[in-house]
């Protein structure tokens, strides 16, 4: 296979051949006329946060092999070659099903297990407080409990990489350095804790802020809050849902000043719901309503969210708008940044490199024209 296209870290037109699942070989093109209507080509992305799609939510007794390797096909469409099939708070049985079936669709099917490079956990050990808990059921919010996660890794498999939770708890410092020995990257996320919380957390080994500036309370205090200390500290990645409607743009571009474009992380949070038609849902997780604008919400008000419906390649394009960074940091923030979280290799167009590239236009946004996946054309 061979392609035309203009690099997204130099704009340089190249031919792309593709052999054996690789990166075969990349020739540079002399400019010409015609050139800049060229797609762009970048590495495939890589989303660490989709709770589903389709109307299925990961967290759902009724979650089937089958339902995990559709969710994974619609990935196809929006450019994204690797994600985490995320999880969210539910009562213990729901998250074990959940887990347990997301590890048999990866020991069933290899090429899955290769697009799952590892499962992300959100909750249940998040704050209870309205407003920072965000849509998670409070019935099932619970303090942590280092020999329940040992029993949600086991059913994963051991395939759990990342693990969001509150670090406000008595003895969570405590925990967060347990389960980081264990390899998995702890994150921080829907906090009620101090700022002397979030340090002693982030000390003990947790690395990454889950969607910073979401999952936070409506009114805070202006120096002493949860959302400058994992901003100022540079052991933490920072995720950021960059959707339009999560975080207004210039949040965004303080955000992405303050972190630096090389510990910021693109994600999409997508919802179960997400690719539904405009409508009010009932779900496992709460009832939800996606507005005429695709904005999501707790149904029955029009500001708390309830997860995302664009994807990923959406937040490429509004983090260069909002931030004014170019494309090349744009994509780092959704392949190599990822990447760098979940221990995989930074994704290059090199040769040599596994064959995993999103073709895609700008104009209006991140429109996809082509992906391909381990050198294999998916549907776009």
């Amino acid at each position: 296979m061979e392609i035309v296209a203009r690099r997204f870290d130099t704009a340089e037109p190249v031919t792309l051949a593709i052999a054996e699942g690789r990166i075969a070989r990349i020739e540079p093109l002399p400019r010409k006329e015609g050139s800049d209507s060229l797609p762009w080509i970048a590495p495939g992305l890589i989303d660490v946060q989709v709770n589903g799609y389709g109307g299925q939510d990961f967290s759902a007794e009724n979650l089937t092999v089958e339902r995990v390797a559709e969710i994974a096909v619609s990935m196809d469409g929006f450019g994204v070659t690797r994600f985490c099939p995320t999880v969210t708070t539910q009562s213990f049985a729901c998250m074990a099903h959940a887990l347990a079936t997301l590890h048999r669709a990866c020991e069933e099917m290899p090429r899955l297990a290769y697009r799952m490079p590892g499962f992300h956990v959100e909750g249940p050990y998040l704050t209870a407080e309205d407003g920072a808990r965000g849509a998670h059921p409070l019935a099932h919010v619970r303090p942590p409990d280092f020999d329940e996660f040992q029993q949600f890794q086991e059913v994963a498999g051991g395939r759990i990489r990342i693990f969001t939770m509150s670090v406000e708890f008595d003895g969570a410092a405590d925990f967060v350095r347990r389960v980081a020995e264990t390899g998995v990257v702890v994150a921080i996320g829907h906090t009620a804790a101090t700022p002397e919380q979030i340090a002693a957390a982030v000390d003990a080994g947790a690395r990454m802020a889950t969607h910073l500036g979401n999952g936070s309370h409506a009114m805070l205090h202006r120096h002493r809050n949860y959302i400058w200390p994992q901003l100022a500290d540079d052991r933490l990645m920072a995720s950021l849902i960059c959707d339009g409607f999560h975080l207004p743009p210039d949040v965004v571009k303080v955000f992405v000043r303050a972190k630096g474009v090389e510990r910021c992380v693109l994600v999409s949070d997508l919802a179960g719901v997400a690719g539904l038609p405009p409508g009010r849902y009932q779900t496992d997780f709460c009832d939800v309503e996606i507005l005429d604008s695709g904005k999501l919400v707790v149904a029955g008000q029009r500001e708390a969210l309830a997860g995302a419906g664009l994807p990923i390649g959406a937040g490429v394009a509004n983090v260069m708008e909002f931030a004014g960074v170019g494309l090349a940091d744009a994509v780092a923030m959704a392949t190599a940044n990822p990447a760098r979280v979940l221990g995989l290799p930074p994704p290059r167009l090199e040769p040599g490199e596994p064959a995993d590239l999103v073709l895609f236009d700008l104009d209006g946004g991140f429109r996809v024209r082509r992906t391909i996946v381990s050198g294999d054309e998916r549907a776009a």
